[in-house]
């Protein structure tokens, strides 16, 4: 398989799973509106076994469409940057954080019906931003920093500040990915290392540099034979020929 086909793949995974993720969260949806509207019961309800099965089936009902809109455009995002940066671990940040999470809201929740995907944006926006501090690579950093600017007022929602909204699936959201960031600390990206920075690395036998003199000009190595060769008259001689027609009357 060649280099540009295997980069073709994984660009095409970056997007074609998260669309797919948000995709079905809709269709759900959709089908709950439609033809089940007994879908939005199957949320997590917390310490009662029946409520248990909420922790898988939660993440893909939502309330109404404003519920559903608010979780899908960030829910996108930060799977495409989980995708893009972290695609080795990337499944297991989204379905243990789902189960982590979930269990989580089952243990600490009010008696309610907690549902939506909110609890696992948490899961990303908290692996994201941890990870990126724990790996102490640039673009990671950077990475955490964009998340932040974007999403940094939503620490506020881990505590009880607003009514109807399941602050205990936000906070269960935001250990899990702390979590995972710790667990997964090892699966970090490293800075690329050139040839000039490895340890074993010589000089003399860097073919560029054996194009540079001592004073950093550049040179040819080539053979006598080889240069006069090639500025021979002879060789690089043009010929042009001109064919001319008289005109007749």
């Amino acid at each position: 398989m060649s280099q540009n086909h295997q980069h073709f793949r994984y660009s095409t995974g970056v997007i074609a799973y998260p669309v797919f993720f948000v995709l079905l969260i809709w269709i759900v949806f959709w089908m709950q509106v439609r033809f089940f509207p007994a879908i939005k019961n199957f949320g997590v309800y917390p310490q009662k076994l029946e409520g248990l099965s909420g922790i898988v089936f939660s993440p893909f009902i939502h309330a109404d469409i404003q519920h559903l809109y608010h979780n899908s455009i960030p829910l996108f995002i930060l799977s495409v940057a989980l995708f893009y940066f972290y695609r080795k671990i990337s499944w297991k940040v989204i379905l243990y954080g789902i189960l982590l999470s979930g269990l989580i809201t089952w243990i600490i929740g009010r008696p309610s019906n907690h549902i939506g995907a909110s609890g696992l944006v948490y899961v990303l926006v908290s692996f994201i931003f941890f990870k990126g501090v724990f790996a102490k690579h640039y673009r990671l950093i950077a990475l955490s920093l964009m998340i932040i600017f974007l999403y940094g007022s939503m620490i506020w929602y881990v505590f009880p500040v607003k009514d109807g909204m399941s602050w205990e699936g936000h906070l269960g959201g935001l250990i899990s990915g702390l979590l995972f960031a710790i667990i997964f600390r090892k699966s970090v990206a490293k800075p690329e290392r050139y040839v000039w920075q490895q340890p074993d690395y010589n000089e003399d036998d860097d073919p560029f540099l054996k194009h540079f003199d001592e004073d950093g000009n550049f040179i040819e190595n080539l053979e006598p034979e080889e240069i006069l060769k090639d500025l021979s008259l002879e060789e690089n001689k043009v010929k042009i020929t001109y064919t001319f027609k008289e005109k007749k009357d």
